[in-house]
């Protein structure tokens, strides 16, 4: 089939490589001609393992091409996949829509939209509920013969390859026969590999996505509250959690107890859905996601603490070493990243930090000008106070913590990623502190987080 993607941003351009890859024709439109030319040369304008590879053989088969004309993707297909940005909207959390208006009132603009057998609208980005029909509604006011279906996307930063070509389900919210047909038709390599198709209305496709992220950031911030609670009464939270996990009803994914969620979805999704809720009059029903948000926001603070603690109560003169700047491993993503986050609230309270990270140094750098970069992990170490583990790249779980020890000033870290061997770094003569596993820290009894005496 011949397709077009509406935004190139890092869902867009993933769909219309993946699209490319299944034997789709496929146009990719974004507005910045930058990223045009990044992506028809085959250069991810991010690090996502595998696209470019992808991207690479889309061009050279000739099925994958992009533009910044919309009037050209208007021609080229009547199929049209959005998948623009829906940011959130400073004042009140809820999401800004205006991107996803823009792109459908450009594409209504031509004369040439709607002629040939229908012109099917799937949206990708995640937006509030009803927004499909509100959009249905004003593509019909200038385009008869088109309609708009919802096909939420499922993708984790660093898998969202895997995640594409071989996802878990596939959600289409449809107002049509036509419609869901069209998307059998798309999806149908996939389909015939066994992936399961969830047909339903556009309303619960759009609340499938929401209701996925705030259940998952649900679970991150309960792990995460346990940890809290373990500091309280010297319990171990990362047993608690393996237990847990072995109850089927539960099982162990998203049950990790460490620095919290960030990125470009979670947040911002749990906070849309809350604001669109209260629209609804439904603020009770969502109440909790509120306290989610909080405890989340919770453990950048109380990790700060922590450090600020180790290094004897404050951070006037002191050296930190950060080792993370992305929000997640296997993404140079750091929008609302955790790790970030704790490096500046450490840099604020007077402290010379050092970060390093494989991937997101470059983001790191233009989000946070302040801090100090350096992609060797031992210049970042070098006579460090305290070490900081922020985000749970396999490299630094690679670490010889004897090597590291020569480096550092005083051999502390904090594991705020809970994933760090503590008896090995024990042996090489560190003190190795995590959040909810207070035997592993000296005694104290400050910043929220008590320890019993050793």
């Amino acid at each position: 089939m011949r397709l077009t993607v509406i935004g190139t941003g890092y869902l867009g351009a993933v769909h219309a490589a993946c699209m490319a890859e299944s034997g789709h024709d496929v146009l990719g439109v974004d507005v910045d001609p930058a990223r045009i030319g990044a992506l028809t040369a085959a250069r991810p304008p991010f690090y996502e393992p595998g696209l470019a590879d992808l991207l690479w053989r889309g061009a050279e088969a000739g099925r994958l091409r992009f533009t910044t004309s919309l009037a050209q993707a208007a021609g080229f297909a009547d199929t049209h996949f959005v998948c623009v940005g829906t940011p959130q909207q400073p004042a009140s959390g809820a999401a800004d829509l205006s991107h996803v208006e823009a792109a459908v009132d450009a594409l209504t603009s031509s004369q040439r939209l709607g002629t040939d057998g229908g012109t099917l609208l799937i949206g990708k980005s995640t937006v509030p509920v009803g927004t499909a029909d509100r959009l249905a509604r004003r593509l019909r006011a200038t385009a008869a013969n088109a309609d708009v279906a919802w096909n939420p996307e499922f993708l984790r930063e660093g898998s969202a390859v895997h995640d594409t070509l071989r996802p878990e389900r596939i959600v289409a919210g449809v107002r049509s026969a036509h419609a869901e047909a069209r998307l059998r038709e798309i999806y149908a390599p996939l389909l015939a590999a066994g992936v399961p198709f969830i047909s339903t209305d556009t309303a619960t496709a759009e609340l499938v996505k929401l209701a996925s992220n705030a259940f998952l950031a649900t679970k991150i911030s309960f792990i995460n509250a346990m940890a809290e609670v373990c500091d309280a009464v010297a319990a171990d939270v990362t047993t608690l959690a393996r237990a847990m996990g072995a109850d089927p009803r539960i099982g162990p994914r998203f049950l990790t107890p460490g620095l919290g969620f960030g990125g470009g979805c979670l947040p911002k999704d749990i906070r849309a859905f809350v604001a669109r809720a209260e629209e609804l009059g439904l603020a009770e029903s969502v109440a909790f996601l509120r306290e989610v948000d909080e405890i989340n926001q919770r453990q950048r603070r109380r990790t700060v603490g922590l450090a600020e603690r180790l290094v004897g109560g404050s951070f006037e003169n002191r050296c930190v070493a950060v080792l993370g700047a992305a929000f997640k491993p296997g993404s140079d993503d750091v929008r609302d990243s955790p790790a970030l986050a704790v490096a500046d609230a450490v840099r604020r309270r007077g402290a010379e930090v050092r970060v390093h990270d494989p991937e997101a140094i470059d983001a790191a750098r233009a989000a946070h000008p302040e801090l100090q970069f350096a992609l060797d992990v031992n210049k970042v170490c070098e006579q460090a106070d305290v070490v900081l583990h922020l985000t749970d790249w396999p490299q630094y779980r690679a670490l010889d913590p004897a090597a590291l020890a020569e480096v550092v000033r005083i051999p502390t870290v904090v594991d705020a990623r809970h994933s760090l061997d503590p008896v090995a770094w024990s042996r090489a003569g560190w003190t190795l502190c995590a959040p909810g596993r207070p035997r592993l820290c000296p005694p104290h009894a400050e910043d929220g987080v008590v320890g019993p005496p050793h």
